[in-house]
C-alpha cells in the first residue's frame, strides 16, 4: 500500500499549524481573561468575552475535525480511497449541516473519525500488518493510535463540557491515551527492551 510522500507531508504540517493556532489562540484567552479580570465583569459582558473567544477558535477547531476526517481512515485506506472517502464525508456532513445544523454535521465527522481511529487501535494492538504507519515498531504504532484517539475524545469534549458526568469520563479517556500514546512514541525503544527483558 504505497502512498505518496507529501501527501502524508502536508497533512502533518496542516495539524500542526491548526494545534499551534488553537493552543495560541487558549493562551491568549487565558491571559486576556486574568489580564482584563473578566471573572470580576457583570454576567453579560462575561458571556460577550466567552463567545468572542469561541468565534474565535470556531473555524479552526472546525479545520481540525475536517483534518481528522482524512488523517485517521488514511491509515486504513490506500490514496485513492481516501480521496473519495474524504469527498463522500464532505458531502454527508454538508447535508447534515444543511438539515440538522451545523455541530450535528462536525459530531458526524467526528463520529466517523472516533469510529474508524477504533478500528486502527484495535488493529495496532494486535500487531496487524493491515494498517498503514509513517513509522514501524509495535509500541510506536500503538502509541500513536492512542495519540489520535486522545485528539479525538478532547475535540468530543469540548462539545460535550457542559454535561458534567460525561465531561469527566471524556477528560480522562483524553489525558490517558494522550499520555500513554507519548511514552510509548518517545520511549518505544526502552519498553521494548524491557518486555524482552521480563520475558
Amino acid at each position: 500500500m504505497k502512498r505518496s510522500a507529501s501527501y502524508d507531508f502536508y497533512l502533518i504540517l496542516a495539524t500542526a499549524v491548526v494545534l499551534f493556532i488553537i493552543s495560541s489562540t487558549c493562551l491568549y484567552g487565558m491571559f486576556a481573561f486574568k489580564l482584563h479580570q473578566v471573572d470580576q465583569m457583570m454576567a453579560v459582558d462575561k458571556a460577550a468575552f466567552m463567545d468572542q473567544m469561541n468565534m474565535l477558535v470556531s473555524p479552526f477547531i472546525i479545520a481540525l475535525i475536517l483534518l481528522l476526517g482524512i488523517c485517521v481512515p488514511k491509515r486504513l485506506l490506500p490514496t485513492s480511497w481516501l480521496n473519495w472517502f474524504g469527498v463522500g464525508l464532505v458531502v454527508v456532513s454538508m447535508v447534515t449541516g444543511f438539515t440538522m445544523g451545523v455541530k450535528n454535521a462536525l459530531l458526524v465527522v467526528l463520529s466517523a473519525s472516533l469510529i474508524l481511529q477504533l478500528i486502527v487501535l484495535a488493529l495496532a494492538l494486535i500487531g496487524s500488518s493491515k494498517v498503514w504507519f509513517e513509522k514501524s515498531g509495535y509500541w510506536t504504532r500503538l502509541g500513536s493510535s492512542l495519540v489520535h484517539l486522545g485528539l479525538i475524545m478532547f475535540i468530543f469534549d469540548l462539545f460535550f463540557y457542559r454535561i458534567t458526568s460525561l465531561h469527566l469520563f471524556l477528560f480522562w479517556v483524553t489525558t490517558i491515551s494522550t499520555v500513554l500514546g507519548m511514552l510509548f512514541c518517545f520511549y518505544a525503544e526502552t519498553i521494548t527492551n524491557l518486555f524482552k527483558k521480563t520475558t
